[in-house]
Parts: structure tokens; C-alpha cells; sequence
């Protein structure tokens, strides 16, 4: 490949209108920011080990949100924590429905999604993602009919496909919101602004190179490669933005910055008055569009794309500067934090799920998750 000289890399990353701007100066990513997730999750399972002899019941964590099966912690469908929406939380979740991937033909499939794309009110483009799955899997931006074929075609039989309007707004956050049983305010500990990769086209470099010469994405290749195979030959006009990824998954590319200074109370507020209109939820994490900064501070012109319940992440950790030590304590105190909601809840009269029931439900995410269509 043709060397491109240093001075012709950007040095102001393109973002999208209403996120604060993006410094790409220094290290690209932590140390262990790609670390397999098994290595990173060590800790936690040691901690869990102790925690579940602690409080005699490993599985005491499934308890956190009790009317959501296993707590929403693996093969749970987001359509079940989202139907239970009630009042303003359900108007303001991104319209959705499921379609459940049969054997009839895929023209009469597709017939039937257009169908209930009319029902709801939705039109091209749409989100389609898996109704089990986790970390950005299978998660595609579908334009029209070609491409919804295409999409269901990569699909495994039996399975559930979310399909859900797109956003009014392209920023994005992780807002992490927990509250205790019988308690009359939650709070927020955790949010993480998530960005989306871009290179700036700039008249004569074809796409390859512009990855190839971005700070971050270069070192990212395996990411964005093949996602773009058909277009790595495409010479970028001057001054253009390309979006490397749609989904604002971390392990797909996108890029999170720690956000807790944008956490008020007015924004606390907000949420507390969301989640406590779903029956039983006290832990877990909203993936929020939102306009700018000014309105998610507010609590204002906000979207719920999916709330991740028992298994979620504070994102925060993701963030370069973020040391492994603190990172770990985060998590920790995450899996503390579910124990304790998880033995209020028993005291409260609920009972946790066996063992049995936790394997089933990971063993049936990872089969469907091996079986996904690519993200784009």
C-alpha cells in the first residue's frame, strides 16, 4: 500500500451535530480495552463465588429486576423488559414490534413485516436486531425491501427480530440507573458518551487508506475491513465524513468517553420517573439518543432505543483514560450492587432462579448469537 505522509491525518475528528467535541490526541484506546471479555470478567467471578456463599445463593443477581426473567442477565428477550413500559416510558422507547422467523416463504414474510412497518406508523430506514442478543450483535440498518431480505436470509430460524424506528437524533449515551427495593429514588452511576468512527474523506485517499492512517481505526482494522469490503477501493470526496459503524456497540468500534459531569438532577429526575414505570426495575442500563448535550442534561429530547438490565456494563470503563484498576472496581461494585437488590428482593418474598435456568438461557443466546447476520 502507497505511504501517506503524518501531516495529512485529520486533527479534528468528524462527530455528530450535538456531541461535545472529540479529542483523538494520544493513546487510542486502554490496554485492556479489547481484552477477551472472559479475562476481563475474572474478577467478577471470583467476587461472585464469595458473594453467593455470603449471601447462600449464587444466583441471588437474577433477582434485581423480579419481573423480568433471570433479571435480564442472558437469553432474555429485550421485548419483554420493553413491553412492560407503562405512561411516558413506553412513548418515549423507539416504536417497535418483533418478528419471529418462520418457515413460509420469505416473500409472505416480508409481506408481514410491511404490514405491521404500516401499523406502527414506521418507514424506511428501520433497526433491525436480534430479540436476544447482546454487545451489538446482528444489529443492521435496513433502507428497504432488497435489504430486508438480505438481513432475514442470515437469520436463524425461530428467532425473534426486533425491528424498531430509527432514531430522530444520532448522539448517543450509556446511562447506567439503579435503585434499591422499597427505596423511593434511584440514581445514576455511570454515564458514557458514545461516538461514532469516522474518517474525513479528502479527495485522492481511497477508504482503505483513511482507515489505514487514522489513529484509532488503524488499529482497528479487523473491525472495519470486511464491514467495508465493497467500498475499500472508493476514494472519499474532500471534506466528507464516513461513518465506519452503526451501532454504537464498544466491541464493534465505537469509541465511549466517560460523561458524569453531565449527570444532574434534573436528568436524574427524569429517568427515576421512566424506570419507575416499569414494574420491578431497579438495575440496569438505558441506551438514550438524545439532541445535545443541553437537553439530556435537562432530561428533555430523549429516545430509549433498549435498557440492558442485570448483564450490563457502566460503559464508562471503556474510556481510554480509564485506569484497569479503576475499571475493575466499577465492575465489582456493579456485581455488589445486584447482590444487594437481589437479597432485598428475596426478603421482599420473590424466589431466585436455579442454576439450571441461568445455563439454559446463556446456552440458548449462544447458539442464536453464532447464527446472527453481520453488524454494520
Amino acid at each position: 500500500m502507497t505511504s501517506i505522509p503524518d501531516k495529512d491525518r485529520s486533527s479534528r475528528p468528524f462527530v455528530s451535530p450535538g456531541m461535545p467535541a472529540l479529542d483523538l490526541s494520544g493513546k487510542p484506546f486502554s490496554f485492556f480495552e479489547f481484552w477477551p471479555t472472559w479475562l476481563i470478567y475474572i474478577p467478577v467471578a471470583v467476587q461472585t463465588l464469595v458473594q453467593g456463599l455470603f449471601h447462600r445463593s449464587i444466583t441471588l443477581p437474577l433477582l434485581a429486576n423480579p419481573c423480568l426473567s433471570l433479571g435480564g442477565m442472558v437469553g432474555t428477550p429485550k421485548s419483554n423488559l420493553l413491553a412492560q413500559a407503562t405512561g411516558e416510558c413506553r412513548q418515549v422507547i423507539l416504536d417497535w414490534f418483533v418478528h419471529t422467523l418462520d418457515t413460509q416463504s420469505m416473500e409472505t414474510q416480508i409481506h408481514a413485516i410491511r404490514g405491521q412497518l404500516d401499523k406502527h406508523g414506521m418507514t424506511w430506514p428501520v433497526v433491525c436486531k436480534p430479540d436476544i442478543g447482546c454487545r451489538g450483535n446482528g444489529v443492521r440498518l435496513v433502507k428497504n425491501d432488497t435489504e430486508l431480505e438480505a438481513y432475514l436470509s442470515g437469520y436463524p430460524s425461530g428467532a425473534g427480530i426486533m425491528i424498531q424506528k430509527l432514531a430522530s437524533w444520532e448522539p448517543e449515551a450509556g446511562v447506567f440507573y439503579v435503585r434499591n427495593p422499597g427505596g423511593e429514588k434511584g440514581r445514576i452511576i455511570s454515564l458514557a458518551l458514545k461516538y461514532m468512527p469516522y474518517v474525513i474523506g479528502n479527495g485522492f485517499h481511497t477508504l482503505s487508506q483513511l482507515i489505514e492512517l487514522d489513529p484509532r481505526a488503524g488499529q482497528l482494522k479487523h473491525l472495519y475491513l470486511e464491514r467495508h469490503k465493497h467500498n475499500l477501493e472508493k476514494v472519499i470526496p474532500e471534506g466528507e465524513p464516513y461513518r465506519l459503524i452503526f451501532s454504537a456497540s464498544h466491541c464493534k468500534g465505537a469509541i465511549f468517553r466517560e460523561g458524569k459531569e453531565y449527570i444532574t438532577a434534573s436528568l436524574t429526575d427524569k429517568i427515576d420517573f421512566l424506570m419507575n414505570e416499569i414494574p420491578e426495575f431497579y438495575y440496569g442500563r438505558l441506551d438514550i439518543k438524545f439532541r445535545n448535550l443541553d437537553a439530556l442534561q435537562k432530561g428533555h429530547d430523549i429516545e430509549i432505543i433498549e435498557i440492558n438490565a442485570a448483564s450490563s456494563e457502566s460503559l464508562h470503563i471503556w474510556d481510554r483514560n480509564t485506569s484497569f484498576w479503576e475499571a475493575m472496581t466499577v465492575l465489582l461494585r456493579q456485581y455488589r450492587i445486584l447482590f444487594k437488590i437481589g437479597a432485598r428482593n428475596r426478603e421482599r418474598g420473590f424466589r431466585p432462579p436455579g442454576i439450571v435456568a441461568l445455563i439454559r438461557g446463556w446456552r440458548l443466546e449462544r447458539k442464536l448469537s453464532k447464527d446472527y447476520p453481520s453488524t454494520n
